[in-house]
């Protein structure tokens, strides 16, 4: 946990990590809570139709306990994959927990993966057993190749077609379970990357990830736990940014979080949800936040209780972050990592590291840096790539299966994040984009991120993506994919406007000379939109 000083400098100086040689994940979360109160909250479950039940630690210690001993019956042994494909609600954890307790590795998966995405990632990871529901195992009985690694499949909506009766399972096994040793470095789940380019790789990560996430996260949740914080992120539990920004380090610390199961983000109803549960601390994607906008007066219509919110996973921008103190009166404090090395920079308003246009300063903990392609640290104010010292307890343990991939993301003992930043004489970071995002055009590098900030500032565009295309004078052209406000159409006049905006508030160079107006973007199941598919239509 970070130090209880309120200066950033101090807090960096005094921090230890403090790792035990036997840590599990589920023990920590879990067991050490239901010891102390068993009837102590940890999940609020929100169904569909808005009916709210409190699910205990103990009960969550028994219904795990229970999972495991059936699934070691069974002939899961320390080291299997469990592939976990649900929506957020009780049966994710008792599904996680019941891994960890196995020593086993837990695969999350994202509910809307279509079947594709889901072929690729249970025969990448060898899974042996699948916790599903009706709707995901429909969609496993759609992949046209077998997969042969694949020997048991739980469902928790009842024995379906080969599918085990989740329920039935849980009530036959045995109500104890001893729960396997396990060390930090002992893998205990792997998340496949966004896949943004290339296929998805699985990052593996030992149990020492969830004590690595804390600073990270009591940073921008402004030392979190405080009395009467309650944990919500409309982000599904099977990414990063849900099972490891917000689910598993608020439960460590005793926070209960609010699980609610949704297809589609809807700005009106989380609005409803954050006031109607009274909640207090929020992880909303900056995606997410930039759709809130569209609700107007919203601590006028709803009587919110945050105390904190924060975001990560794309950069968060200025407008949005001013939007957050008019529309929220609240600082948005922004975090910063990666699928394989997480919430290693962050800002937390509290203690003055809050800077627009800036993500913020390295966590307590970890050693950040702004690296050139030599490994050699680049001076204030020079663009380079961020980059993470190892060994750091939040970092992966490597990629599933592909060790050069692995090696590659390395130089020296410099982490490679293939995002480019710039940091200042005082430790601030500011994102300019993924390699392969940064635009080449007459000479100059542009970052997308700063574009986009500028055209989500005209009140007609609702979000807005930019990439360069291929141009034989300049190398490459500024070209924005705009999605507008409901009600608007997208016309030449319209585009000039905004060409004009963005060259007024910018510079000549950096303004868009095509904008072509969508209904939507293409997006991946964590929020981010997907470049790559733009700059191959550009």
């Amino acid at each position: 946990m970070l130090p209880d000083f309120r200066d950033h400098e101090a807090l960096r100086r005094a921090f230890r990590w403090q790792i035990p040689p036997r840590y599990n994940i589920a023990e920590d979360v879990c067991d050490r809570w239901a010891a102390l109160d068993p009837d102590r909250t940890a999940i609020i479950e929100v169904s569909r139709d808005w009916q709210v039940a409190p699910v205990s630690f103990g009960a969550l210690r028994d219904a795990s306990m229970r999972l495991a001993s059936a699934l070691a019956a069974r002939g899961v042994r320390r080291g299997d994959r469990i592939a976990i494909l649900l929506p957020q609600g009780r049966s994710v954890l008792t599904a996680h927990l019941a891994a960890y307790r196995l020593g086993a590795i837990a695969v999350p998966l994202a509910a809307l993966f279509g079947v594709d995405a889901l072929a690729y990632r249970l025969t990448d990871s060898g899974a042996k057993v699948l916790v599903t529901d009706a709707a995901g195992f429909a969609k496993t009985r759609q992949i046209a190749h077998p997969l042969p690694d694949l020997a048991l499949t739980v469902s928790v909506d009842g024995a379906d077609g080969g599918a085990l009766d989740w329920h039935a399972l849980l009530a036959q096994a045995a109500p104890d379970f001893a729960t396997v040793p396990t060390g930090p470095d002992d893998p205990a789940l792997m998340i496949y990357t966004s896949g943004t380019t290339g296929n998805p790789k699985g990052a593996l990560h030992g149990h020492r990830v969830l004590p690595g996430h804390l600073p990270g996260v009591q940073m921008p949740h402004e030392f979190l736990p405080q009395q009467g914080d309650l944990a919500w992120t409309p982000a599904d539990w099977a990414w990063a940014g849900g099972l490891l920004n917000m689910l598993l380090p608020a439960l460590h610390f005793g926070v209960a979080v609010v699980a609610r199961p949704v297809t589609r983000f809807e700005p009106e109803e989380a609005f409803r949800l954050m006031a109607d549960l009274r909640i207090r601390n929020a992880f909303v994607p900056p995606t997410a936040l930039r759709m809130l906008r569209s609700v107007e007066r919203p601590r006028e219509r709803f009587a919110l209780n945050l105390r904190t919110v924060a975001a990560a996973g794309e950069a968060l921008g200025a407008e949005t972050l001013a939007w957050g103190r008019e529309a929220l009166g609240l600082a948005i404090n922004e975090a910063y990592g990666q699928t394989e090395c997480n919430l290693v920079l962050a800002s937390c308003a509290a203690i003055g590291v809050s800077r627009p246009g800036f993500i913020g300063k390295a966590v307590p903990g970890h050693e950040v840096a702004i690296i050139r392609p030599d490994g050699s640290v680049c001076a204030p104010d020079e663009q380079g790539e961020i980059a993470v010292r190892r060994p750091d307890p939040v970092m992966f343990l490597g990629y599933w299966g592909n060790e050069a991939a692995t090696q590659a993301k390395f130089t020296g003992t410099w982490m490679k994040t293939g995002d480019q930043a710039v940091q200042d004489a005082e430790g601030y970071v500011r994102f300019v984009g993924r390699d392969d995002d940064v635009i080449t055009s007459s000479g100059y590098r542009i970052g997308p991120g700063e574009i986009e900030d500028c055209l989500l500032r005209h009140d007609a565009v609702a979000l807005a993506a930019v990439v360069g295309k291929p141009d034989p004078l300049r190398t490459e052209i500024v070209k924005a994919f705009v999605v507008l406000r409901e009600g608007l159409r997208g016309t030449p006049e319209l585009a000039a406007e905004l060409q004009d905006f963005v060259r007024r508030r910018l510079s000549a160079h950096e303004y868009p000379r095509e904008i072509a107006f969508r209904d939507e973007l293409p997006m991946t199941t964590t929020g981010k939109i997907v470049r790559r598919l733009l700059r191959a239509e550009a």
